[in-house]
């Protein structure tokens, strides 16, 4: 896996262009053998009306970073994977700076995969702990 950090990396930001990853300007950023982490900024554009990082987002941002981890750990050329559950508790307002998403497997089976997704900003306190289901369909 270290072996081809930087090309998995290259691989997964590039699949990004053009869908609401960009739009959010999500990023991953590193790599490992149980997990991915991505970041994303905080701007007004991901913000709710009283000006803190809005919950939705970050679910996004949890869910990208997880589904793109179940690709990563699994033969993507072979399945299509999608979310089929995913749960969240906020525990922390952020306003500005970036927010990082660590994706780490729980449990990696052949159909289904249960991921858990921790939320921190930029001091490394926790902002959101999610929970993400996917599962892994059979292209034929």
């Amino acid at each position: 896996m270290t072996d081809h950090k930087d090309k998995i990396l290259e691989v997964c930001n590039a699949s990004s262009k053009n869908t609401m990853m960009e739009t959010l300007a999500i990023e991953y950023i590193d790599v490992g053998e149980n997990f991915l982490v991505g970041k994303m900024p905080v701007t007004p554009k991901v913000h709710q009306p009283d000006g803190v990082l809005h919950g939705g987002a970050m679910v996004a941002l949890a869910e990208s970073v997880g589904s793109t981890a179940s690709y990563i750990f699994l033969n993507a050329q072979e399945y299509f994977i999608r979310g089929i559950e995913i749960s969240a508790n906020h525990v922390k307002s952020v306003k500005e700076g970036y927010v990082f998403a660590k994706a780490i497997v729980v449990h990696r089976g052949r159909t289904t995969q249960l991921w858990e997704i921790k939320i921190t900003n930029e001091a490394d306190e926790l902002v959101s702990i999610c929970k993400l289901t996917t599962i892994a369909l059979p292209k034929k």
